[in-house]
């Protein structure tokens, strides 16, 4: 009889257990997704950014080399420049992007 009351026991502190470390598991998941879903948010929102820089810059510097060979020629020079910088400013603000993609959530 004392073997069975154990055994019963044990079989009732089983599921509360199981309960426990299932409710940890869901509360560590939720966090996981959580932090899935904020760094798509940082990563859309510097993508975006990026994206409106490099699209400036690559006009100014089709508006710079328009103007190449004319009477406002080191203005076209300088627009050329100014241009490209920012056009490479924007691709390197899009392709870090992704960097935040990878980030892990602070333990």
């Amino acid at each position: 009889m004392l073997l069975c009351l154990s055994a019963d026991l044990l079989a009732q502190q089983t599921p509360y257990e199981n309960l426990d470390s299932l409710k940890k598991e869901i509360l560590e998941l939720r966090a996981d997704v959580d932090q899935i879903q904020l760094n798509l948010k940082t990563s859309q929102n510097k993508f975006k950014r990026g994206i409106a820089i490099a699209t400036i810059g690559y006009s100014v510097t089709i508006a710079g080399g328009l103007m190449l060979g004319r009477k406002n020629d080191e203005l076209g020079k300088g627009l050329l420049i100014a241009g490209g910088a920012t056009g490479v400013t924007g691709t390197i603000l899009m392709v870090d992007a992704f960097r935040h993609l990878t980030k892990k959530r602070p333990k």
